[in-house]
């Protein structure tokens, strides 16, 4: 580690000004990759701005159909909420596959989001729901928010308050973990509304979540597994390293997103 300035705001406001007047600042979710790559040197940010004692950053309430979560709110809170397992229980789900008891405890969405890293399991919640991001100066659908690798439409100082995710008529998450880190080898959220439009969402395969349009075409036609399992998904678009290679990714994705659908079904 090295030297930093810690600062610690009471508020949304006051968290979006240090950012916007620390040009090297960062800020500080619930650490689980900032801190990590800090440690290695990976990260040198000259300041830390917590976000921890701002209130409003956290909690989970129903809006309409919709239920809106804040960035600050731990995955173990979301897997556990009985509001998310009543109206998303796929998100229930996702949460509570993320990595281990310890990073559910301290982890959070927004900082999932924020960092977007493509193996991340959270992104494709929110790509595969459709839902929105909200942020401290503006609303940004999920198709907007991820646009690469590591990479979101968050300018500098912008910081995401919370997540709007529509109800589904039914949605599935299934994930092949990394045995080590528990990242997603390949996990695939899928989700149809009520007027029958599908979404699927990948992560894990490429430099970053993506929909894939051969699975939504194959399941608008017909919601099963059978119709997921069908797909062949191309090993072009996805990246092989030493985990697996790209044509077992990508046959990773068709399994996975049978299953989905079959947990979606019930």
């Amino acid at each position: 580690m090295y030297a930093f300035q810690y600062h610690r705001p009471g508020n949304l406001g006051e968290a979006a000004t240090l950012l916007g007047k620390l040009g090297d600042g960062k800020a500080l979710a619930g650490g689980q990759t900032l801190i990590a790559a800090m440690k290695l040197r990976l990260a040198q940010p000259s300041d830390l701005v917590d976000l921890g004692g701002i209130a409003e950053l956290s909690g989970i309430r129903a809006d309409g159909d919709a239920l809106v979560i804040g960035a600050l709110t731990r995955h173990a809170d979301v897997a556990a909420s009985a509001d998310v397992k009543k109206r998303i229980p796929a998100l229930a789900h996702l949460a509570g596959c993320i990595g281990d008891r310890q990073v559910r405890a301290v982890g959070t969405l927004g900082g999932s989001i924020a960092n977007n890293d493509p193996a991340a399991d959270y992104p494709a919640g929110v790509l595969g729901l459709g839902a929105t991001v909200v942020t401290s100066q503006r609303s940004l659908t999920a198709d907007e928010f991820f646009t690469g690798m590591y990479e979101t439409a968050l300018k500098p100082g912008e910081l995401i308050k919370s997540v709007s995710f529509p109800a589904p008529k039914r949605a599935g998450y299934a994930k092949f973990a990394n045995p080590a880190s528990r990242f997603a080898l390949i996990g695939v959220f899928v989700s149809q509304a009520a007027n029958g439009a599908v979404r699927v969402a990948v992560t894990g395969a490429g430099n970053g979540v993506f929909r894939s349009a051969e699975l939504e075409k194959a399941l608008t036609a017909s919601f099963t597994p059978e119709a997921a399992g069908a797909v062949k998904v191309p090993a072009g678009s996805c990246n092989g390293d030493i985990h697996a290679s790209a044509e077992y990714r990508a046959h990773l994705v068709s399994v996975m997103a049978k299953r989905a659908v079959a947990a979606a079904l019930g």
